[in-house]
């Protein structure tokens, strides 16, 4: 899962990537509002934690940009302001979600669980594909019941999987979600990674489509 977060406060950017990180999301974060409307809509973004009182462009004329360009991906609006007249505003302009500062992270993590669950049309956080057993919350699979020990990039990449089993995912999108911009987006270590998760969780696991990408069969 890829996550976006827009917070121009460096202390609470850190502290929110490494809570989303910690809940099995790629976390990138940006500062300002204009960098945040580029990204926003130019990338495919799981979610977006989006903070209102921005520089540059302000969290509400961004969000309203990304709606009126197609944008869909999931926003959870995180801000200062606590009056219900801005609350309102910014669920008016496309929001998903609303949580005001100061807030638990704990809180944050479920809200953004459940943003995802929402889009992929899902309710619950436990996924059974066949003998694969996928529990998002805990960040644990299964095979026939089993527990299956998985790093969190190998748990990432099979999510995102299983949140796309009806199409070939494209690598080049994998890629995106895994490792965002670091530098270790090349081809091969996708493919270490797919290497090692047909190795724990069987051959048949995932398929390759040749010139397309990846998509979970026999499950």
């Amino acid at each position: 899962m890829r996550a976006l977060v827009v917070e121009d406060d460096p202390r609470i950017a850190a502290d929110l990537r490494h809570a989303l990180a910690a809940a099995g999301f790629r976390v990138e974060t940006v500062g300002d509002g204009e960098t945040a409307w580029f990204r926003g809509g130019t990338e495919d973004y799981d979610l977006i934690v989006l903070d209102l009182g921005l520089p540059r462009i302000d969290g509400l004329s961004v969000l309203k940009r990304w709606r009126a360009e197609g944008c869909d991906s999931p926003v959870l609006i995180l801000t200062a302001r606590g009056a219900w007249t801005e609350r309102v505003e910014g669920i008016d302009a496309g929001a998903d979600d609303y949580l005001p500062k100061p807030f638990r992270m704990e809180e944050l993590v479920a809200r953004a669980r459940a943003l995802v669950r929402r889009k992929g049309g899902r309710a619950d956080t436990r996924l059974q594909l066949g003998r694969l057993g996928l529990d998002l919350s805990r960040m644990q699979a299964t095979l026939d019941g089993v527990p299956v020990a998985l790093s969190p990039l190998e748990f990432r990449l099979i999510a995102h999987l299983a949140a796309h089993r009806d199409r070939v995912v494209p690598a080049t999108e994998l890629l995106e979600h895994l490792y965002g911009d670091d530098d270790a987006r090349e081809a091969n270590a996708l493919e270490a990674v797919i290497a090692r998760l047909r190795r724990k969780l069987g051959a048949g696991v995932i398929a390759t489509r040749r010139g397309f990408g990846y998509m979970l069969v026999g499950t």
